[in-house]
């Protein structure tokens, strides 16, 4: 082993960069298998409905075409709605495509085409024709905000709204100051890179090797298994091309790969389109309500918050919207309120910060709306109103440094400068406005395992199935191993993205570095103590010392006073005629340390942007992100989570609606020339600032996630520097031009 070197906090290349960029990492859609059949899917063109008749005799005769599916073709597949549900579905009855000749909404998969090669599904799927009964539907959730209701069952894992406390009436009729206003938020589409695909490798008996685009392989395999019954099915999800939260359920071109392979005992791929990504997970439409009152010195005496998502007709999608406003700040009088209401869509999913994303820009706005109409800084608004525990529990915060985000965050950014009045600050056509917003998010652990193996010629074998959608889960698992052991970290191998490998959760909700990354260190800890006991047992010069006493230090088995007798791992290793040393490390929440205490992310954020005082043209000129996340494993990757947090809170802000026509049902902009993402020219200056944040009771390695906190707050933040500059309120997103000068 090398001397001690040191990797945890440094700003490490991430180590499955050069095949990336190589093109040697293989993403779902680029496995090969002899006579590989690809797939095409016909989708619904209405909302609402059912189908008449199905006409594929043009299709079928096409050149290559093998195979047509629709719902008329018994599929054998399981009937019970528990074996359809993964371990992130929400209540209700999940969708089945093919199942029946119902339409639920449009982009509907309605028709599965398999040919010997792409272009000949395509072609084939293009001349089926369908004949449908065309029912009322609505994907209007203002219209349907009448029949919202309160979901009679909770999704796992999402708490419902926090019980009300205080009078909240009569703390609002006595506030000083007071703002009662709507938000809403359009529907907000996933666009990863990476499309849904899934190659399906079939080998006799029904043997099955999947390469999904997922953000979980045991997830996806325990959603085969139990819907089609098979017993020999391995998921692999080695690399994956951006997911957000998207890829957290499996979708419908997994079914229908693995149906296919399995009626036609052939290999077969199917990738989706860009226009049907459009139509599986989307943020959902939100409308807010928040009343909010202060005293004279603005202190918050109540808050109040209702919000109403659009979910499907066949699943009670929810997210926790509301919560965070009673956990925001100090307010002893609060009430909160989550309805759901049922439109002609798919399910909407998660996405990046699902409901905190949401919940905080229409919280972060209100306050901004406060501070003005108080005459307090918006950020002297929130120091006066700081939580020091969470009201919501009534528990105390593992940690919390968000005074040093609103400190360091104000001072890198030139809060100071800033001129309270609104259209006060100029630079020559342009009116220049300053805005902020805190951030929040859970920081979660989930139950993961990691396998770390440490080899005789003392490098390091890694194995879990963590997913890595982007994020540097390779990076940073290879990190943690290479710091343990004090070894380079070139000589640790790490395996991940297969559902064979020790049991790991889906990557979302920010756990996976917590979670994963806690049981690597477990495990080479165990190893550590495992050569130690070795020492002390079985070599004369160690028998009288404690094995308290001793330690594994830089490939050396030592006391830990660095006096006495020593032994290389090595020799040790080959006394004990062994090859490697392994274990199992396992993590998970502390459920006696969740008694007590729990845990979130803050961020403070704050904005500067430019608005054209003659066109309402505005642009996004610099961010600064100031983050507190316990201990940063490594800068480089990390900041670059927040980077991509940051820009989607811009494209949130300022590009993404997804836009119906209410008398189709149809998503008109389902494609990447009319649906607008943030582009380079949209993207400015942006810092981010990590502050100092020791936590000793989130997780053994006091490391917070960040694939979320970097969006929560972008929205509000800008919306309130626009409203700086201009003296215009906007509560509707995004802030487009039309808004602006209206």
């Amino acid at each position: 082993m090398a001397p001690s070197v040191s990797h945890i906090g440094q700003p490490r290349n991430r180590v499955d960069g050069r095949l990336k960029v190589t093109g040697a990492a293989r993403y779902a859609a680029e496995y090969q298998a002899n006579e590989l059949l690809h797939g095409y899917v016909v989708v619904s063109t209405i909302a609402a409905g059912r189908i008449v008749a199905i006409d594929t005799r043009e299709a079928r005769a096409m050149p290559g075409v093998v195979q047509i599916f629709t719902h008329l073709d018994r599929q054998g597949v399981s009937w019970w709605d528990r074996d359809w549900q993964d371990d992130t579905a929400p209540p209700g009855h999940p969708f089945r495509p093919l199942h029946s000749d119902r339409i639920l909404y449009d982009g509907q998969p309605i028709a599965l085409v398999i040919a010997e090669s792409f272009e000949a599904a395509r072609n084939a799927a293009d001349v089926v024709h369908v004949l449908y009964e065309v029912a009322p539907h609505q994907t209007d959730i203002h219209a349907a905000e009448a029949d919202q209701y309160e979901p009679p069952k909770k999704r796992e894992g999402v708490p419902p709204p926090p019980e009300p406390r205080g009078d909240l009436d009569q703390a609002l009729a006595e506030a000083a100051f007071r703002v009662d206003a709507e938000y809403e938020q359009p529907s907000e589409h996933h666009n990863p890179m990476e499309l849904f695909a899934s190659t399906v490798i079939y080998e006799e008996n029904d043997k099955l090797t999947i390469y999904d685009k997922t953000q979980g392989s045991q997830n996806a395999q325990q959603f085969v298994s139990a819907v089609f019954d098979l017993d020999d099915v391995k998921v692999v999800n080695a690399y994956v091309g951006g997911a957000f939260g998207s890829g957290l359920r499996p979708r419908y071109q997994l079914f229908l790969a693995v149906m296919a392979a399995l009626k036609l005992k052939r290999s077969v791929r199917l990738e989706l389109s860009r226009r049907e990504m459009f139509y599986l997970s989307y943020r959902p439409i939100t409308l807010q309500k928040l009343s909010i009152g202060a005293d004279s010195n603005g202190k918050l005496l109540a808050l109040k918050h209702h919000a109403v998502q659009a979910t499907s007709l066949f699943e009670d999608y929810q997210e926790a919207v509301v919560n965070w406003s009673g956990l925001a700040y100090q307010c002893d009088n609060a009430a909160f309120s989550y309805t759901l209401s049922q439109v002609n869509t798919d399910t909407p999913g998660d996405m990046r910060a699902p409901g905190a994303a949401t919940g905080v820009f229409a919280l972060e706005t209100a306050m901004d709306e406060l501070s003005y109409a108080a005459g307090i800084d918006p950020l002297e608004l929130r120091l006066r109103n700081y939580a020091e525990r969470d009201q919501n529990m009534d528990k105390e915060f593992t940690s919390k440094a968000l005074r040093e985000c609103y400190a360091e965050g104000a001072e890198h950014f030139g809060w100071s400068k800033r001129q309270p009045t609104p259209r006060s600050m100029h630079d020559g056509k342009e009116l220049v406005g300053y805005g902020m917003a805190s951030g929040f998010w859970d920081a979660q652990v989930n139950k993961a395992e990691a396998k770390v193996r440490l080899l005789a010629d003392g490098s390091v074998e890694v194995l879990t199935a963590a997913s890595d959608i982007g994020t540097g889960t390779y990076t940073i698992l290879a990190q943690i191993a290479a710091e343990a052991f004090e070894i380079p970290i070139d000589r640790v191998k790490v395996s991940i993205g297969a559902s064979d490998l020790p049991t790991s959760p889906v990557e979302g909700g920010s756990w996976m570095a917590a979670s994963v990354g806690s049981a690597v260190h477990l495990a080479a800890e165990a190893i550590k103590t495992k050569l130690i006991h070795r020492a002390n047992r079985h070599h004369e010069a160690f028998l009288p010392i404690a094995s308290a006493d001793l330690c594994v230090e830089a490939g050396m088995v030592k006391k830990t006073d660095g006096t006495g007798p020593t032994i290389s791992v090595a020799e040790l290793m080959q006394a004990a005629q062994w090859d490697a040393v392994e274990e199992t490390g396992k993590a998970g929440p502390d459920m006696l340390q969740m008694q007590k205490y729990i845990s979130y992310t803050h961020s403070a954020v704050f904005v500067e942007v430019r608005v054209d005082e003659q066109l309402g043209v505005a642009r996004v000129k610099r961010i600064v992100s100031a983050i507190a996340a316990g201990k940063i494993l490594n800068p480089k990757t990390a900041r670059s989570q927040i980077l991509g947090g940051v820009v989607m809170g811009v494209g949130m802000a300022m590009h993404e609606e997804g836009l119906f026509d209410h008398g189709t049902g149809r998503i008109m902009n389902h494609n990447l020339a009319e649906y607008h993402v943030p582009a380079n020219a949209d993207i400015e200056d942006i810092e981010v600032i990590f502050v100092d944040e020791h936590d000793d009771k989130v997780n053994p390695i006091g490391v917070k996630g960040l694939g979320e906190i970097g969006i929560v707050g972008v929205a509000a933040a800008i919306g309130n520097a626009i409203y700086h500059a201009t003296g215009k309120r906007l509560r509707t997103l995004p802030f487009t031009i039309d808004k602006i000068i209206s």
